[in-house]
């Protein structure tokens, strides 16, 4: 639906991030000098808008999803969680090529994970399709009954990137910000954790031994502490959480779709 009468097509899944990525890693990688302080920042960059954009795919589609099929809602019964479903897979449709390009970069600057950075970036995966279809499902719920539900799900996207540490290292929230455990506070975000967890996979492995010390020695960690033995598990209860609320809201409120759409 999204491709007819594009000239383009699917291409458009490339070019969208492509730019994305050009226009980030001028302005922060260049004119602000991130680039000098991370190595290798363009793949650090591009690993993390990939999960940004793979989210905002999954709730931006949810958050719309029972009123752009409000047709089928108020003709036919089918499970109505379905529309929410297949929002995911429209999600990895256009994550696929995406990372697929993320992949070459890697492999062009000497990537060589283990298999344990091979499980975080599935980990990151599953992490962003179960919060980002708790999160469609709550604002999907919400815009049939407030329609000013979307731009609320514009407004939260953007604050996704910044609050993510996708175009900065996370060293950089407990230099920056002087609050007492920031740094665990903004880690509560999945995609906090989801981002990590997919620096730990794909940029982690192009770094030398001896970049790895001098990062470590100017205070940049190249992995969160106990990301995997804490943050991720964390994570995933607080999807899993969300989205039992996110089904209960459904539940509720879904005996009265077809009369509001």
């Amino acid at each position: 639906m999204r491709y007819r009468g594009s000239v383009l097509g699917i291409v458009w899944s490339y070019i969208k991030p492509a730019v994305q990525f050009l226009v980030f890693y001028l302005a922060l990688g260049i004119f602000l000098g991130l680039e000098k302080g991370l190595q290798n920042y363009s793949v650090y960059l591009f690993s993390g808008i990939i999960v940004i954009n793979f989210f905002s795919e999954c709730f931006s589609n949810g958050a719309r999803a029972f009123v752009v099929n409000g047709a089928l809602i108020k003709k036919i019964y089918l499970p109505r969680q379905l529309f929410s479903l297949s929002t995911i897979w429209v999600g990895i449709i256009h994550f696929l090529p995406q990372i697929l390009v993320l992949i070459v970069a890697c492999f062009a600057v000497g990537w060589h994970p283990d298999l344990k950075q091979i499980a975080a970036a599935i980990a990151g995966i599953v992490l962003i399709m179960l919060f980002g279809l708790a999160a469609g499902m709550i604002f999907g719920v919400a815009n049939v009954f407030f329609r000013d539900s979307e731009n609320l799900v514009d407004m939260f996207l953007m604050m996704a990137t910044w609050l993510s540490p996708v175009m900065y290292s996370w060293t950089m929230v407990a230099r920056e910000v002087q609050i007492a455990n920031i740094e665990k506070i903004y880690m509560t975000n999945p995609i906090s954790v989801a981002v990590e967890l997919f620096h730990y996979a794909f940029w982690q492995p192009t770094l030398s031994i001896e970049q790895q010390q001098m990062l470590a020695e100017q205070g940049n960690w190249y992995m969160f502490p106990h990301l995997l033995t804490v943050w991720v598990p964390i994570a995933l209860v607080i999807s899993l959480l969300l989205l039992m609320i996110a089904n209960s809201l459904f539940r509720r409120f879904e005996g009265n779709f077809a009369q509001e759409l």
